[in-house]
């Protein structure tokens, strides 16, 4: 059998004795250099023949992902298989490093030591470490597996694990993650222990066993996968047999989306609840308890070029929804959710084609069939061609337009006294100008460009009665400055106002002359109704329809402070409609402190198929901060508090602390899901840099309650 060949190596020392190809002795400031390694020690024996080496007295070994420090090393420099006695460790990628009893060379870029340590801290300041009957470091593949684990936290023992394989690098691989702890007033204390499963480059799953206190054990999984033209991600949570109801609950959603090619894509939304209660229930995300609508959905899109300089799409879209109840209120019938109809299917298509002998055409058609379990069910095609004469130049726009929009339906009942198959054409004709002008302006040491946009919107479409039509789809928009500047205030194709009105607007802006960067806007806003409206359909929870006039600021005043505030009113009755105000101070990441407060003077609320007008109105304070104290020690919290009912909507408070190799977040959570119910949730993490995080994640929660928030490393 051939022997292996030697790696090369050289040996220096301040002396160097011993016998010719056998044996070499180096003594005092002994170096051997090998393989790209380099050993340093104290003294140092080479054996040809085995090609073994014996180093003694500060021994340094100094590989390429690591440093291993020792009192005594024996090792066989071809096979890489040894021992080294009280081992020392550093990682070069990573920031691990840590000792123990003895280390066992296993193979190239592999070794174990028995009673072994981990962490992540610098040596003076060991706030963590793990500790191990068994710990196994492999540099190829950058990951530790530790058995009979001991996590110690400010020198006590806070969680023992039987075995423990994680990356000291970050890398994603296959293996149990730290366990998750967490409490909520619905759930109880809730305990689960993920698995993360690396199936391929592009693939990864997590199922983590979960047992609540007062739910019983559930099954949670996710699975993720991406590719060149596909991506998607499933969710599923089974709980077998609820403590409370005594029955299965589960939760399943599912997210893929596809490009075919050539412009054509598709994609596919499941979402499902088991019971009305669950997300109320199980979930910690307030915008997952706050969900009425869950979409199933399936559909096909194309969108491509339409010669030159035109465009051309298409969508074929299969819709439904399960409608959730809200379960505290659901015995009282006049409070019932109303459920969506369904599309089944809905296809439209949209042309654009512009500069036709100086004219832009559009389509716009599309064919539905609207199903419902209680009201009337039918097909509905429209069709609406329009053709626009834009005007433009450097410093303005004149763009007169004219549509005709064309319905028909086919019901399956009789309504009102126009048949089953009733259709309505109503001609839609705008005029829209504006005009820009600048100037360069010094506000302070600091050069602007401000702009003054004047600009008229008029709209005149003629009264139809539509209350014999059915309303599968159609809602009254909020009005808002966008709102204003459009030609139907109704969404959906059901509904088509009656207009004969015109809009003033006037806006102004401040952009920085090297970047385009708008810093302040200014706008105000009014509309001029020559006729009365007579096309009516209320809707919940939006402004009065007297409101005409707005007025906007928003804009970053100052590099630290932001604003947004929207003011409507009723501009004869001298009414405030509506107030939106937010300011907001962020001098630098991890401080940010948000004031808001919302105002609406009419709120009108639906009650099966009629709608209540209530003599009352929404007056709401919103604050929130992220702000450090105490060196590394962050506050946070929200208010979001309603003055007219003199209660808490929404509550957040707690901290975190920040330090060189560990994290901890604390934060406890308080909602109001129902009229008269509340939820309460409390997040304890503690997360150790390169190692794991303990607990429940709050950063989702403090993401969506905090506006500005930043996750500081």
């Amino acid at each position: 059998m051939e022997k292996p060949r030697h790696k090369p190596l050289t040996i220096e020392a301040d002396r160097v004795e011993g016998v010719y190809e056998q044996e070499m002795e180096a003594i005092g400031n002994a170096r051997l250099c090998y393989g790209g390694n380099t050993l340093t020690a104290d003294r140092m024996k080479y054996f040809k023949s085995t090609n073994e080496t014996e180093i003694t007295g500060n021994l340094h070994l100094d590989r390429r992902k690591d440093i291993i420090e020792g009192d005594y090393l024996k090792l066989n420099l071809d096979t890489e298989i040894g021992f080294l006695d009280n081992p020392r460790y550093t990682m070069k990628e990573g920031d691990g490093r840590g000792k123990g009893e003895k280390l066992f060379f296993e193979g190239k870029n592999q070794y174990r030591l028995e009673g072994g340590s981990y962490t992540t801290c610098p040596p003076d300041q060991e706030d963590w470490y793990i500790q191990a009957k068994d710990l196994k470091i492999d540099s190829k593949t950058e990951r530790g597996v530790a058995r009979h684990v001991s996590i110690h936290f400010k020198g006590m023992p806070i969680l023992y694990t039987p075995w423990l394989d994680f990356s000291y690098t970050g890398k994603r691989k296959t293996g149990f993650l730290a366990p998750v702890l967490g409490y909520t007033a619905r759930s109880g204390a809730d305990f689960a222990v993920p698995l993360y499963l690396n199936i391929a480059p592009n693939i990864d799953a997590t199922i983590a066993p979960r047992v609540m206190s007062k739910r019983g054990f559930m099954l949670s999984n996710e699975m993720r996968y991406i590719g060149h033209n596909v991506h998607g991600n499933l969710n599923a949570d089974v709980l077998p047999d609820d403590f409370d109801s005594h029955k299965t609950r589960y939760s399943v959603s599912f997210q893929h989306a596809q490009y075919f090619g050539h412009g054509w894509r598709g994609r596919f939304d499941y979402n499902r609840v088991s019971d009305n209660r669950f997300l109320r229930d199980l979930s910690n995300n307030l915008s997952q308890i706050s969900r009425t609508n869950l979409l199933q959905q399936a559909g096909l899109y194309y969108h491509g070029a339409l010669g030159h300089d035109g465009a051309l799409s298409f969508s074929a879209v299969a819709q439904r929804f399960q409608t959730l109840q809200d379960p505290f209120v659901a015995l009282n019938t006049n409070l019932l959710t109303i459920s969506p109809y369904k599309r089944l299917p809905q296809i439209t298509m949209r042309a654009i084609k512009r500069n036709v002998a100086g004219l832009d055409l559009s389509l716009d058609a599309s064919w539905s069939n609207f199903t419902h379990q209680t009201f009337t069910e039918g097909k509905r095609f429209t069709f609406f061609p329009t053709v626009s004469l834009p005007m433009r130049n450097s410093y303005g726009f004149l763009t007169p337009k004219f549509g005709l929009h064309y319905t028909n339906y086919d019901l399956s009942a009789n309504v009102g006294n126009k048949g089953d198959n009733p259709d309505r054409l109503i001609p839609i004709v705008s005029l829209d100008t504006g005009v820009i002008f600048d100037r360069n302006i010094d506000i302070g040491n600091r050069s602007f460009i401000q702009t003054l946009e004047p600009r008229a919107f008029y709209v005149y479409i003629p009264y139809t009665n539509q209350s014999f039509l059915p309303n599968f789809d159609s809602a009254e928009s909020d009005f808002s400055f966008a709102q204003m500047l459009t030609e139907n205030r109704f969404s959906g194709s059901d509904r088509i106002n009656d207009a004969n009105q015109v809009t003033l607007a006037l806006t102004s802006r401040l952009l920085e002359p090297s970047t385009g960067i708008e810093r302040l806007r200014i706008a105000i806003g009014q509309q001029f109704r020559f006729d009365e409206r007579r096309v009516i359909l209320d809707s919940s929870q939006i402004t009065s329809r007297r409101a005409d006039f707005i007025a906007a600021l928003s804009g970053r005043l100052t590099r630290e402070i932001t604003t947004d505030v929207n003011i409507q009113l009723d501009e004869q009755a001298l009414n405030t409609e509506k107030i939106r105000a937010g300011i907001s101070y962020q001098p630098e990441p991890g401080k940010v402190i948000n004031l808001g407060y919302r105002y609406t003077r009419d709120v009108r609320e639906r009650s099966d198929l009629t709608v209540n007008q209530l003599n009352t109105a929404i007056k709401q304070v919103d604050t929130s901060v992220q702000w450090p104290f105490f060196n590394n020690l962050h506050a946070v919290g929200r208010i979001n508090y309603s003055l007219e009912d003199d209660r808490l909507l929404a509550g957040l408070a707690g901290f975190e602390y920040i330090s060189c190799c560990y994290k901890i977040r604390a934060v406890a959570q308080k909602l109001r899901t129902a009229s008269q119910k509340t939820t309460t949730a409390v997040f304890v993490q503690l997360e150790l840099n390169g190692l794991m995080n303990i607990g429940s994640n709050p950063l989702r929660i403090l993401q969506q309650s905090i506006p500005g928030y930043t996750n500081i490393y």
